[in-house]
Formats: C-alpha cells, sequence, structure tokens
C-alpha cells in the first residue's frame, strides 16, 4: 500500500516574496480597506487602530523587527526545501485555496479533487502584474516561473481520493481539465505554485492538487467537515494499492491579512497536541478573509491523523506591516 512519509505546511503570503522595505506598498492599501476582518468583526483602518491600539504593534512594524523577521521565514522555507528532497517523495499532495484563479463566481467548489494528467503553471506576466495592486507583483514573480512550467499530476492517486469521498457522502467536485481562460487552459493557482518554485525548485514530483474555497462565501466549510474531509483523503491514500512515497502539504495561513497571535498560538497547538476538539470547536466567523486558508492545515492535519507522524512547529513568524496589526502571520511545521 502507499504510504504517507513525511507533512510539511507553509505560508506562502506576498510578504514572503517582498522586500520589508517594500511592505509598506501592501500597508498602504490597508490603510483603504474599509472591511478589515478581525475576531468574528469588522473593521476600517482607522477602527482597527484603535481596536489594537494598547498593543503597540509599531514596535513590531519597525524596519529592523520586519528585516529579521523575513530573515526567519527564509530559513525556514530553505530547511523544507532540503527536508523535502532528502525525503524525496514519489507524489505531492497540496492542499490550498483557490482564490478566483481556477474557479469563479459562475462555479466555486466547497472542494474539489484534480484528476488531470498534468497542470501548467504559467509564465510570469508583467503586464498583468504591473496592473495588480501595489506590492503583489514581488508574489507573482516568486509563484510563476518564467516560461510556462509543466507539472505531471498522479492522476490515479486523485482518482482513488474521488472514490473514497463518494464512497464515505462527501460530495465534491472533481475536474480533470484546466478551466479555459483567454489565452488556453488556466494555470494552476498561487498556493501550488508557491510551493513548486520555493520549496520544490519547479521538480517535477508528480502533483494531487486538493483546492478548498476557504475564501468566498457562502459556501465554505466548516472547521469540523475540513478535517473529516482531510481523514477520508488519508484512508484513500493508505488503501491505494501502489508502493509509492506520499508527501502532504498544507499552503496557505495563518492569519492575515489582520494578524491574530492568540488564534494562530491555539491554533498551532492544538494541531502540535492532536487536540482535534479545539480544531474543530473553533467558530467558522474567525476563519475569514486571509486567515482562512488556516483550514487548509486543518485538512492536513485531518490526513496526517490516519499516521503516526507528528507535527514539528519549525518557526512562527507574525510579519506585521503596520501599526493597526495587518500584516501576514507566517507558520512553518512538518510532520514526522
Amino acid at each position: 500500500m502507499a504510504e504517507i512519509v513525511f507533512g510539511f505546511g507553509t505560508a506562502h503570503g506576498p510578504l514572503l516574496s517582498t522586500p520589508p522595505d517594500e511592505w509598506d506598498l501592501r500597508a498602504e492599501a490597508d490603510r483603504q480597506n474599509p472591511r478589515h476582518a478581525f475576531r468574528g468583526g469588522t473593521y476600517n483602518y482607522d477602527e482597527l487602530f484603535k481596536l489594537r491600539e494598547a498593543e503597540n504593534l509599531a514596535a513590531q512594524n519597525a524596519l529592523e523587527v520586519r528585516t529579521e523577521r523575513h530573515r526567519r521565514c527564509q530559513t525556514q522555507l530553505d530547511k523544507l526545501s532540503g527536508q523535502i528532497a532528502d525525503v524525496n517523495p514519489d507524489v505531492v499532495l497540496i492542499v490550498g485555496d483557490d482564490q478566483r484563479e481556477w474557479y469563479t463566481e459562475d462555479i466555486q467548489p466547497a472542494f474539489s479533487i484534480y484528476y488531470g494528467e498534468d497542470v501548467v503553471n504559467t509564465a510570469y506576466d508583467e503586464e498583468k502584474a504591473m496592473s495588480m495592486a501595489p506590492g503583489l507583483a514581488y508574489s507573482m514573480q516568486a509563484t510563476h516561473p518564467p516560461k510556462d512550467q509543466v507539472y505531471p499530476c498522479e492522476a490515479e492517486l486523485a482518482e482513488k481520493i474521488i472514490e473514497q469521498a463518494i464512497e464515505d457522502e462527501f460530495d465534491i467536485s472533481a475536474s480533470k481539465c484546466p478551466p479555459p481562460g483567454p489565452k488556453g487552459p488556466k494555470g494552476i493557482g498561487h498556493a501550488v505554485g508557491f510551493v513548486y518554485r520555493r520549496l520544490l525548485n519547479d521538480q517535477p514530483i508528480p502533483l494531487v492538487p486538493v483546492l478548498i474555497n476557504t475564501f468566498f462565501p457562502p459556501n465554505q466549510a466548516k472547521p469540523k467537515r475540513c478535517y473529516e474531509f482531510g481523514q477520508m483523503i488519508g484512508r484513500a491514500i493508505t488503501n491505494w494499492q501502489s508502493d509509492k512515497k506520499i508527501a502532504v502539504c498544507a499552503s496557505g495561513g495563518v492569519s492575515h491579512f489582520v494578524i491574530d497571535e492568540e488564534f494562530d498560538h491555539r491554533i498551532l497547538k492544538a494541531m502540535q497536541e492532536g487536540d482535534v476538539q479545539t480544531l474543530i470547536d473553533e467558530p467558522n466567523d474567525m476563519f475569514r478573509s486571509g486567515t482562512s486558508e488556516t483550514k487548509n492545515w486543518i485538512v492536513t492535519a485531518g490526513i496526517l491523523s490516519v499516521t503516526d507522524l507528528g507535527m514539528n512547529l519549525l518557526d512562527y513568524v507574525p510579519c506585521y506591516r503596520s501599526d493597526a496589526g495587518t500584516g501576514n502571520a507566517m507558520a512553518f511545521a512538518t510532520w514526522t
């Protein structure tokens, strides 16, 4: 039977690819945003600043602090890349969210498994990057190659997961072909692109993309369902009649674009301790905006619950980009 031999979780936020002295590019957009999601509430920038003023977040937003935290993130990304190379998996299953990259408002599956033969990570498009919000061009450069890159997929395993899902009464979406785009089939999104570019160095390790709608109402699955979905995937992998070694990745998270260290520590501690009840009891309205990507980690924890692997938190790095607490909290972990 196939064996899950390694798990890893990584943030993929834009600040990882942005020089610390340029983080203000995104902070300016934060100041104009009237709808910051934080602990179940919604605030404009001034309201958020007043709410969090006592935390003295300006000290954590200083350039020297930004620079040190950016360095810590790069160190952990390098470590993860090396560990993945050492494990040398036959297949990488990536749990990520789709942010209107493949799916749009015409159809937005809560859970989707791709079972095609390959996917394309489309080339960096400078014209498109320049039209994006300030600061996002750095992220686009980090997730897209200089020219189109084809990643092979492990279609047989993906089909086994789909079959297991139906058997276990998960009425998921299944896709064998990328959706059409203006210049041909759409390329895979940043949740996969970042992992392949930054951690796998574009090595053609066969892929199973598992895409979740964490961002967009009204069909976002609750934490309990995410964990159960992960358990189902874990059963499918371990029942697959193959001698292949599987690595499982959680791509994204943790809290952003308003950092909530208390939330992050609670969730990460629960994963480390195998405290499933805490994970599934977390209110769904805590998982909004970028923080919703933490559900990718909950799915991954569910997958790895069928193994004897335990979670090791390598580092947790809150990267603040404004005095109101906006930014990206980055987490890096392995299951060994």
